[in-house]
């Protein structure tokens, strides 16, 4: 009896350790944007996103605070409405696309602050400089009525300045805002797994 009774609590103290998995969550990319603004002349916003990126949530936690977030885009699928400057934005000006390929940012740390919201911290490297940055998340949860499937909407901000990463040094602040707000939404939905 002394033995089964051993047996059971042994099982339960693993249950209890027994470690969560994680989830991997990818974006949909039809229901979401990865965008940004910066400020011509000082008197109207530009915005701007990228057509091709990728982006990555893996975490255990339901708050995600535990969550690594991982994001990469291609930088000649900028896209800001305006063909002439999206080309010179690509160029050595700018983002110089033909040796800086991709921007990617990687999260450090991710606490949570307060209901629904993150501050997300990592490196984004971006025209070869790789600098710390800081953002700012809102977490919805639903559930999609067609696929009965669990999705999560992030709406996530933040601010880098250009300088920083050495991006339209020709270019001063009166002309173009140093500071560039950064917004994305995006809607994912699990991994399947393979």
């Amino acid at each position: 009896m002394k033995k089964i009774a051993f047996l059971a609590a042994a099982a339960v103290a693993l249950m209890a350790f027994k470690s969560v998995e994680s989830t991997t969550w990818s974006v949909d990319k039809g229901h979401s944007r990865f965008g940004f603004v910066i400020t011509h002349l000082g008197v109207n916003d530009v915005e701007g996103d990228f057509k091709e990126y990728d982006c990555t949530i893996t975490g255990a936690k339901d708050d995600f605070s535990d969550a690594t977030f991982e994001v990469s885009a291609e930088i000649n699928s900028i896209n800001t409405e305006s063909e002439k400057r999206d080309g010179h934005l690509k160029g050595a000006d700018f983002f110089d696309a033909a040796q800086f390929a991709k921007l990617t940012f990687k999260s450090k740390s991710v606490k949570a602050d307060g209901a629904n919201k993150l501050i997300i911290n990592g490196d984004l490297t971006l025209h070869g400089v790789t600098n710390p940055v800081e953002l700012h998340a809102m977490i919805r949860k639903g559930t999609n009525p067609m696929s009965k499937k669990e999705v999560l909407g992030f709406k996530i901000t933040g601010t880098i300045k250009r300088s920083e990463f050495k991006i339209g040094e020709k270019f001063p602040a009166p002309m173009l805002s140093d500071e560039v707000q950064l917004n994305a939404n995006g809607e994912f939905g699990k991994k399947e797994a393979k």
